[in-house]
């Protein structure tokens, strides 16, 4: 049997890696005050990069309610990361891609 890493776990690995070593992202700026944007160094561990963060094209998934309910704590360290205050959120959509010319991954958080 081959287990193959869902997006969840790609995304739950990353954002807690970034957490622990914020010298490896940069906040984007953005004209909305429900969204984070990331620009991430390419050399972030990255599980299955060339499925769930493509080549110069977005990703965009629906985060499930059990990974929101699960990781709430490490969504709500990047809440906080937006210029307004935290105000709660039901679903978080995440977008992702692997920049080429920038060689920077990038990624999304969009808390609705």
């Amino acid at each position: 049997m081959i287990i193959v890493a869902s997006n969840s776990d790609s995304i739950f690995h990353l954002l807690s890696f970034l957490k622990r070593h914020p010298d490896k992202f940069r906040i984007l700026k953005t004209g909305y005050n429900n969204v984070v944007r990331l620009s991430v160094s390419a050399d972030a561990p990255v599980a299955d990069a060339d499925l769930y963060f493509p080549q110069d094209r977005l990703m965009v998934n629906r985060l499930s309610d059990d990974f929101v309910a699960q990781h709430g704590a490490l969504l709500d360290f990047y809440m906080q990361k937006m210029q307004l205050p935290k105000k709660g959120f039901l679903e978080t959509w995440v977008t992702t891609a692997y920049l080429s010319q920038k060689d920077r991954y990038f990624i999304e958080l969009s808390f609705e």
